[in-house]
Formats: C-alpha cells, structure tokens, sequence
C-alpha cells in the first residue's frame, strides 16, 4: 500500500523539482557568414551562459531568415546582424542592433537588463 501510494506521488514529485521556465531570454539574430556574428560567438559565446547575465537570460540564436521565432514577437523588423533583442514572455523589450565589441557589448547588456526586467548585479529582486 505504501508502495502503491509512493509511486502515485512519485510524477508529482518530479513535477516539483522540474526547474521553472525562465521567461526572460536574450535572443541573437545572426545571418550566415556575418562576420560581427562570428566574432561575438568566438569571443563571448562561449563565456555568456556562464555569466550572471547569462543565467538570468539564456541565448536563444536565430537565423535572420527565420527570425522571429515561434512564441516571439519583435517590435520592429530585424535589419542589422547581429541584433540581440530581450524577451519576456514572448514579447520585445529592448535590443542591441549589432555587436559594439566586447567592453561595450557587457556595458550595454547589463543596462539593458536593469532598465527592463528585476536583475540586479546577476539576482532578480524582490
């Protein structure tokens, strides 16, 4: 009976440890052969899901000929790539229209973040 009732809780259980989805997300907007693109993925892609910024807003990346993604709707018409636009939930907040370098990039991500959504310093807050 103990068995019987454990097993019955047991995808309740896995349900709860599931992590919850992350509405926020940085998505990138590349186009094939784009050197600025490139160089991002080079010099920061491999950096970024282990940042703080990176944690709060995981990279999706996109193809400009796909561009939006399903569930995604962008203000405006992606022209320049790299853009690198924030989401929530789905919808635009606020973008970065190519790649400045990797001094400028954190600067401008970082603001980015503060003014639109609840992170701070890599925590959201209450």
């Amino acid at each position: 009976m103990l068995s019987r009732a454990l097993s019955l809780l047991a995808p309740v259980l896995w349900l709860s440890l599931a992590p919850m989805a992350q509405a926020v997300e940085l998505v990138m907007v590349e186009r094939e052969g784009c050197h600025y693109c490139i160089e991002w993925k080079a010099d920061l892609g491999p950096i970024y899901p282990k940042t703080a910024e990176g944690a709060y807003a995981p990279l999706r990346i996109v193809d400009i000929k796909d561009a939006p993604p399903e569930g995604i709707a962008f203000d405006r018409k992606i022209l320049f790539t790299p853009t690198f636009v924030l989401v929530d939930e789905g919808q635009e907040l606020a973008r970065i229209e190519g790649y400045p370098g990797e001094d400028f990039f954190w600067g401008l991500l970082t603001m980015m973040l503060k003014d639109n959504t609840d992170f701070e310093n890599g925590a959201k807050t209450n």
